[in-house]
């Protein structure tokens, strides 16, 4: 699947740092190894998790997970959303602070804007985990715990191609290009890694881009709201797609993508293959009618799981586990990592992809 080398790849990975702060890539070996385990700490201390606005199912879910998985570990969980927006997340982590967390998880609204509050965490002995989004312009996280999102993107590249191959063998294929928020680290990495994969077919004529639109910059979904992206969809099928057809989609996650969906269906036109990512509820029953091509499966139990074992290990004076020390930089130092493998899921596995999944198991059997 991979079209890069490492050198290519290592390219492409400096290429994120560049793009406004949104600096992350992915390993091409795994490592072990991380920094330096800290003091043991009471089994009962303030554990601070700092989670963005809910723009997904799978943050709601998050919530429940760690405060339920905290609170059984015998932790005091102090689990916070920010919908009011970043200002909220900074007075929120501050307040955890204050409380006296000894470890704060931070999902973040915007990476690039928590430095103030991260140094007053470090200062007051607390391990700062940056959680599924890297945090970015400080020396003040300890770790980072997400799915490779650099391969994410790959993935969802592959299954436009793979997709747009099973419904017409042979090109040309029009496409559009859809990215999440620019001011969520992760969105750059996705487009990034499915850029690799797709760049190349738009370079040799095999993927064509009516609109022109082949940035980041161009393709970004602020607030990774809905409506922004369902707007955007209407302006370019009005403006490249009036006597042709919309072949493809890339879209970064399962949200966006339904929301394109209804623009194409407004405009006429018939349903393009289209990509996803964190496999919600009404997008895998979209796959499984044959509309949205692809998913992306990245299990958010063991995501808040890894998260939570960091802490046991913290608590217990152990060094966290990691599996990447290399790739994770953040402007200001190469962040500590361990990465969970993300998976596609297209009408050929939906019906296996979910065996153990206590809500998407009943629905795809």
């Amino acid at each position: 699947m991979q079209l890069i080398g490492k050198a290519g790849k290592a390219a492409a990975i400096a290429a994120i740092a560049a793009l406004a702060l949104t600096a992350c890539g992915r390993a091409e070996t795994p490592t072990t190894g991380g920094t330096a385990g800290g003091e043991a700490f009471p089994k009962d201390s303030s554990i601070g998790v700092a989670l963005p606005q809910k723009t997904s199912e799978n943050w709601v879910l998050a919530e429940k997970l760690f405060n339920d998985g905290l609170t059984s570990a015998g932790f005091k969980a102090d689990v916070q959303f920010a919908n009011g927006g970043v200002s909220e997340q900074q007075n929120q982590i501050s307040a955890m602070i204050t409380k006296g967390a000894k470890v704060i998880i931070v999902g973040a609204i915007d990476g690039a804007q928590l430095g103030t509050q991260l140094k007053q965490a470090k200062d007051a002995g607390a391990t700062v985990i940056a959680y599924d989004r890297l945090l970015l312009n400080t020396e003040n996280v300890d770790y980072y715990v997400a799915y490779d999102n650099f391969k994410v993107g790959e993935l969802q590249g592959q299954a436009l191609l793979d997709g747009l191959k099973a419904k017409k063998p042979s090109g040309p294929y029009n496409i559009e290009l859809f990215a999440g928020s620019p001011d969520d680290a992760n969105a750059a990495v996705f487009f990034n890694g499915a850029m690799s994969v797709l760049k190349p077919k738009i370079d040799d004529g095999t993927l064509k881009v009516l609109s022109g639109q082949t940035s980041f910059e161009q393709a970004v979904t602020q607030g990774w709201e809905t409506e922004n992206a369902q707007r955007r969809a209407d302006t370019l099928l009005t403006g490249s797609y009036s006597n042709a057809t919309l072949d493809g989609v890339l879209s970064p996650n399962d949200a966006l993508a339904r929301a394109v969906l209804t623009s194409v269906k407004a405009a006429g036109q018939p349903t393009p293959v289209i990509t996803g990512q964190d496999s919600e509820v009404e997008s895998v029953k979209s796959i499984m009618a044959g509309e949205q091509y692809s998913t992306i499966n990245k299990d958010t139990r063991k995501l808040v799981e890894h998260a939570i074992t960091m802490v046991k290990d913290l608590q217990a004076g152990k060094t966290p586990e990691i599996n990447d020390d290399k790739s994770y930089d953040n402007k200001v130092k190469i962040v500590p990592a361990y990465l969970l493998e993300p998976v596609i899921v297209t009408a050929a596995n939906v019906k296996t992809a979910y065996t153990d999944d206590p809500i998407l198991g009943p629905i795809t059997k």
